[in-house]
This record gives structure tokens, sequence and C-alpha cells, in this order.
């Protein structure tokens, strides 16, 4: 079964290796930057050796799991890389294979986004060796509450307005400072959202209180909420303070000298490799993966991968109507096409009919030679 797999793995690897210069080619497209992100799906049965115990984004324990590694051109949202992973393997293991994808697939440097989970000194450094620019959030912990604890009892000089960033209607107020992770020089900036800070305090103040409630009436609490309270059940107020002190803070740091609305709004806003996981997991039909052989796993998700890049190819080509691909292919779902030929004279046409005006435009948006040839009622 290696064997097969290995089989699988070099002809997947030949084709996704070609297709992004073809792509770039035909599309005419020139990405400045790649979105990585790291999903994951669940397995029917427990036999598969690519099936693992491991952090369920959707919450449920217990079920075997997948990783699925997706890179995006930052501005079209075009899939230009994935890989399949165990499912215990960590998302910052995904992104060095990612990265050596790239040089082999022969894409120039850019600007690489990816969120905190992600982050680490090793990534940093490698994607510095590769000549690519940073752009990835960072985990607040201990080092960075030491560095930060200052501008935030300043609330005020934070949110001076300057320092305000628009990002749809959500409000950031933005600090920036150098900074070195693991020898690699950026800027690191720290983002404050009011409006945040204000649900998690809430939310976890609600917890408390609910909590306190369950001690009186000896039910349990909810998990997590332990480290609040003493053995006495009293609320410890100092490990409450601690954990208010940075909600509605996020860190981003950046490699690339930019301005500050700009990274805000290239980190947050990274709505295309959403948008590509919705799709597979979605109208692709990823989940939930029925096989249980290994090359089959793999063969299905790449199936679901090619799927995506075409309708992300079709997606492209309609921008001009503000049309969904799924809502152009249900357009053009009656069009039909008749060949006519001569058997004496060897002479032969062939048209497309019974097109409506909107499957025209769609047929004109996704090939004009194609659209030339059919025939209107």
């Amino acid at each position: 079964m290696i064997n097969q797999v290995g089989t699988f793995y070099l002809n997947g690897e030949t084709i996704s290796r070609k297709w992004p210069k073809s792509v770039q080619d035909v599309y005419d497209l020139h990405p400045s930057g790649v979105v990585y992100d790291v999903t994951n799906t669940y397995l029917y049965g427990k036999h598969c050796p690519l099936g693992k115990l491991g952090h369920d984004k959707e919450g449920v324990k217990g079920r075997p799991l997948i990783q699925i590694g997706l890179a995006v051109t930052k501005e079209q949202g075009i899939p230009i890389f994935h890989r399949t992973f165990d499912g215990n393997v960590h998302d910052g293991r995904t992104l060095q294979v990612m990265m050596s994808a790239l040089r082999r697939y022969g894409i120039k440097a850019g600007l690489l986004v990816y969120d905190r989970g992600i982050t680490s000194g090793d990534n940093l450094a490698d994607a510095k060796a590769l000549k690519w620019d940073t752009l990835c959030g960072v985990p607040i912990r201990d080092n960075l509450k030491r560095f930060w604890r200052g501008a935030i009892r300043d609330q005020a000089q934070l949110m001076r307005i300057e320092n305000r960033v628009d990002l749809n209607k959500t409000i950031f107020y933005v600090m920036a400072r150098p900074y070195s992770i693991k020898g690699v020089k950026g800027e690191l900036l720290l983002c404050f959202h009011q409006q945040q800070q204000v649900t998690l305090r809430e939310s976890r103040r609600s917890d408390l209180v609910d909590a306190q409630q369950a001690f009186q009436q000896g039910k349990a609490i909810k998990a997590g909420l332990e480290k609040y309270f003493d053995k006495s059940h009293s609320l410890i107020a100092r490990v409450v303070r601690e954990a208010e002190e940075f909600d509605g803070y996020s860190c981003i740091f950046s490699t690339r000298k930019l301005p500050k609305s700009v990274i805000v709004h290239t980190y947050f806003d990274k709505d295309v490799i959403e948008k590509a996981f919705r799709s597979i997991k979605g109208v692709v039909g990823l989940q939930p993966v029925r096989h249980w052989l290994a090359r089959r796993v793999i063969g299905h998700v790449f199936i679901c991968y090619l799927s995506c890049l075409l309708l992300s190819t079709l997606k492209y080509r309609l921008r001009s109507l503000s049309l969904s691909p799924e809502a152009a292919l249900h357009t053009l779902d009656s069009m039909y096409k008749v060949y006519l030929r001569d058997c004496t004279n060897t002479f032969k046409v062939s048209r497309v009919v019974n097109l409506t005006k909107q499957q025209e435009k769609v047929l004109k948006a996704i090939d004009k030679k194609l659209a030339a040839q059919s025939c209107s009622v």
C-alpha cells in the first residue's frame, strides 16, 4: 500500500507542479502573495492509517481526522497547493511542506499570509531563506504580554485617532513596534478590538456567575472554569484579572514594511481561503470521507481540490457578471449542442442551441469562441 500511496503522490505532484504556471499564463495572473491555512475533516471507520485523533476544528471529540493544507492566491483565491496529512500533524509542520512545494513549482517570492496557529520561528526562518515575506498572527503568550503590558495600560494612547483602522465596519486600534522572532526582523502590531473585549469579558463573567450558582446547587460546572475558584468555591480575583487583561487584543507580525491598515486588512480579511474551504467541504462534497484505504482518501481529497480549482477559475471568468460559479452552472444546465454530418460529402457542422440571454452572457464570459457558434432563441 505504501508504493500505491507513493505513486499517487507522484502523479498528483506532477499535475500540481505543471498547472500553476499554465493557469497564470492562460489568465494572465501575477499573484503577489499566497494565503495558507489548514482544515480537517473526519473519516468514517477507524482503519485508515491517515486517520488520527487530533484537535477537531468542528469541536467534536473522538472522530478520526485528516488534515488538509491549502494555499490560494491572495488576490483571486485560486488554489495553487494542497496536501493531505495525518490527523494529528501540527498545523505549523504542514507549512514547511507547502513552502518546499512553492520552490519546486517555480512560484516566485511574494507575501505569505497565515494564522497564528501555524506561526513558529522555524517557519519564519524558512520563509526568509526562500526570500518570501511573511504576514502572520502571533499568539499572545507571556513574552508578548510583558512586551505590550505598558501599551495596554495606557489605553487612551492606543486609542488615538491616528491608530484607528476601519475593517468592514469593524474598528481596530493598532500600534506597531519593531520586533524579532528567532532572528527574523519585522514589525509587530498590537490590534485592539473594543467590542470583542466587551463580548469576551461578559461571556466569561456570565459563565463564572453560572458556575457559582452550580456550586451552590451541588452541580458540575463548565469545563475549564475550575482554575477561577479556590477549594472553598470562591472566585480568585487575581486569576480573573489575568484572564481579562488581554481580552480583545491580537498580534500580527510582518517582515514586509506596510501601512498598518494594509496589514490589518490583509490578515483579518482572509475571505479567499475561507471561501475555498467552504467550497471544498460544501459544494464539492469533501466530507464526510467514506473511504478507508489511504490512497483512496488521498485521491478523494485530490479530486475535490481539482474541483475547487475549476470553480475558482470559473469564478474568475465570471467576475464581470457578479454571478457565482454554482449559479452559472445551473444556468447552463439546459444548454446542449447539435452535431450535423453529411455522410456523402463529409460536410459537418455543430451548433449550440436553445440559449437564453442569460446563458449567452455566461457563455461569452467563459468562452467567446463557443458563444460565437451558438444560436439564440
